[in-house]
């Protein structure tokens, strides 16, 4: 039974390739939005996925989230060591500021002030150069795709020099970072320069990063810190999600992307249900030619679905093979818009489960009509 259903199905091949395609469509469409909406959610949080070394992250009380910054005063910094349980707290800065080329023209940038003496913040990644070259006069580094965009179709050179807020700025050093969500380029310094290149104000901390002791339970640390200093204390998963659900509260990319992935199943469930569905009806001979030699009810539904997991399972493998490649060749083409952007294998289950929604639906609507056959169509 299974090879009959398999060259019913193949019979016509294009209604077979019309399902296939309706299917695969459907599965490109919702992998492929989800996706970029994956990534466009890591990239808010691209400093917290690339600062890896502290268990919390200190910030002012009314924070929201990793880009609305409330500088606070270096008493701050001193308070949170004093906290028990603490075993190493750092300063960092992040903020934007403008570098100016020589030739005058200037790129807004984001800036960041790692600590002077354990360089705690500082890219793990780098190109050319290195972490310790920072320790230079006015050093900076930056991001490779940052240089790309500053110096276009330009050969990379260290040793190049710029302005930010008046001050000189040498680049030492090349690194890679996650990218950010405003494709900026992403520089770094020593906190001390840092303060000279931010704009002027009284206070300058953007964040303390905390190491708890050893067997010290973070989510308890966290509420010490909160209770004696008045800060806000996030460990670095909870800060990931925290910084992502503002995003996802008050702005309108889940709304966008959304709909988006509800059209694509939509379109790929209209296309591979009334196909499927058409097939059905055109085969109603074949499956009462089958009902009045004696096969059951049973055995045809399982006909149709063993067709509708065939469909579904070549669409799918099709869409998710056009949605990787989609994000592969972008991403080799060096297309910074989508950097850094895949697709995970949560986007690959849920799209699965929509596939697998798409088929079941079709099916449920061509069962109906196998199930109600009489056996005495054959002979009309």
């Amino acid at each position: 039974m299974r090879w009959l259903a398999w060259r019913m199905l193949t019979g016509d091949r294009t209604k077979y390739l019309g399902i296939v395609f309706g299917v695969a469509f459907g599965s490109l469409l919702i992998a492929q939005q989800s996706s970029i909406f994956v990534g466009l959610m890591r990239r808010t949080s691209h400093i917290i996925l690339d600062v890896t070394e502290p268990d919390i992250w200190v910030l002012d009380k009314y924070g929201q989230n990793v880009d609305e910054i409330q500088p606070m005063s270096l008493n701050r910094l001193y308070q949170v060591r004093g906290v028990a349980g603490v075993d190493w707290a750092v300063k960092m800065y992040k903020g934007l500021v403008r570098m100016k080329q020589n030739d005058g023209d200037f790129r807004q940038a984001i800036l960041i002030g790692i600590d002077d003496s354990t360089m705690i913040g500082a890219p793990k990644e780098m190109i050319q150069g290195s972490i310790a070259d920072l320790s230079r006069p006015d050093a900076i580094i930056i991001d490779e795709a940052g240089y790309s965009l500053t110096y276009p179709n330009e050969p990379v050179e260290l040793g190049r020099t710029m302005e930010i807020n008046d001050h000189r700025a040498v680049i030492v050093g090349i690194c890679k970072v996650s990218a950010p969500f405003q494709t900026f380029p992403v520089i770094f310094s020593r906190y001390s320069q840092a303060t000279q290149y931010a704009p002027r104000e009284r206070n300058i901390m953007s964040f303390v990063l905390v190491k708890a002791e050893p067997d010290v339970n973070k989510k308890k640390l966290c509420q010490a810190i909160t209770d004696q200093t008045g800060l806000q204390a996030i460990q670095s998963d909870d800060f990931f999600w925290f910084n992502i659900s503002y995003y996802i509260k008050n702005t309108g990319i889940p709304i966008n992307f959304g709909i988006t992935v509800m059209l694509g199943f939509i379109v790929g469930a209209a296309i591979a249900g009334q196909t499927f569905y058409l097939f059905t009806i055109e085969n109603l001979k074949q499956f009462g030619t089958l009902k009045a030699m004696g096969v059951t009810n049973i055995r045809l539904l399982r006909m149709i679905l063993l067709q509708a997991l065939i469909v579904g399972t070549i669409g799918y493998s099709i869409g998710i093979a056009m949605a990787c490649a989609f994000f592969e060749i972008t991403g080799a083409s060096g297309q910074a818009d989508l950097r850094g952007m895949y697709v995970p294998w949560q986007v690959m289950l849920i799209t699965a489960g929509a596939v697998s929604l798409i088929v079941l639906v079709a099916s449920l609507l061509s069962i109906h009509k196998v199930l109600v056959l009489e056996p005495a169509v054959v002979f009309k």
